[in-house]
């Protein structure tokens, strides 16, 4: 189909949005000053069949000028449709019932990427340390492996608390701190092509694999693994998300396709931010949890085990099963 062609297709469509939409954001010239009322529904689905649209311009590279009028129509819908809820509750609502477990389904394949990035180095760092306790070392310090054996001691008053930390609320800080910063670098090294954010999922894989491996070997399976069950349910998914997320917008800088690498990386950008958004709050929780759950040495491993089984499931049936049926 031709440039021409699509335009003459959709200019009945797109000639209504523009003129409902300056109808909602009073550009119709009168001095009433009173927005009209319009059909919300039909603003809606114009909006949808618009964003199809303007995706299929990008792809098409169609000219500019067909580019920017159906920009211009999508910021304008968005704008009306989403802004005087962007940061209420229902925003919020819609995003976590919707928008954010929608968003990891399109990413599927960067997800799948990202997982196997952290998940493998993980796996065999730790059987290798498991197997070669004195290789920790090359990992860490000999006072750092010290202090994990201090923090996961059976004897500890609060498991995984570090030296410094006097209460749960300070190690509450210091877990959102770590695990935002740990999501930050996965993300954000997507801009070196992707390449950062292979290495930072690598790098904290194969490091947590290697304290996984060195505290199984020192006989502390039991208050490590129940500490990590619980919380990892967020705390690694978020990470994976983190780094899928950059793993995405590295591939739009590598293969643009018949887009620029700025309006690709614009478009990864915001495809990318709803994801962003969700694993802020995945990564709250989880320090939550650490904090407060999965270090108390009063609870019995079991329970702590039981919990962790419900929050995997939790996350996993949100993941497949949230946000289908108003696809």
């Amino acid at each position: 189909m031709t440039p021409l062609q699509f335009e003459a297709l959709y200019e009945a469509e797109w000639t209504e949005l523009e003129a409902l939409l300056d109808r909602v954001l009073g550009r119709t010239g009168r001095r009433s000053g009173a927005r009209e009322e319009v059909p919300g529904d039909r603003v809606a689905a114009l909006y949808r069949r618009a964003c199809e649209q303007l995706a299929l311009a990008r792809a098409r590279s169609y000219p500019a000028y067909l580019v920017d009028r159906l920009e211009r129509l999508t910021a304008d819908g968005h704008q009306v449709i989403y802004r005087q809820h962007e940061f209420g509750a229902a925003r919020v609502k819609a995003m976590l019932l919707a928008d954010f477990p929608r968003a990891v389904r399109a990413q599927a394949r960067y997800v799948a990427a990202a997982a196997a990035l952290f998940l493998l180095p993980t796996i065999a760092v730790g059987l290798v340390v498991y197997r070669q306790p004195e290789l920790i070392l090359s990992v860490v310090s000999a006072d750092t492996a010290s202090s994990f054996d201090r923090m996961y001691s059976p004897s500890a008053e609060a498991i995984g608390r570090v030296r410094e930390a006097t209460t749960d609320w300070v190690m509450f800080a210091f877990y959102v701190r770590n695990n935002i910063g740990v999501a930050f670098q996965c993300f954000a090294g997507g801009l070196f092509a992707g390449l950062g954010s292979v290495f930072f999922l690598v790098y904290n894989g194969a490091f947590g694999g290697a304290i996984a491996g060195y505290l199984t070997e020192r006989g502390m399976a039991p208050t490590f693994y129940s500490f990590v069950a619980t919380h990892s349910a967020f705390e690694l998914t978020a990470i994976v998300l983190s780094g899928a997320a950059g793993l995405r917008i590295g591939h739009a800088l590598l293969a643009p396709g018949r887009l620029t690498r700025g309006q690709a990386l614009v478009g990864a950008t915001r495809d990318s931010a709803v994801v962003l958004y969700g694993v802020a709050m995945m990564l709250l929780i989880a320090a939550a949890i650490e904090a407060f759950w999965s270090s108390a040495q009063w609870l019995a491993p079991s329970l702590k085990y039981s919990v962790a089984a419900v929050c995997w499931i939790a996350v996993f049936t949100y993941f497949i099963r949230q946000g289908r049926r108003a696809a």
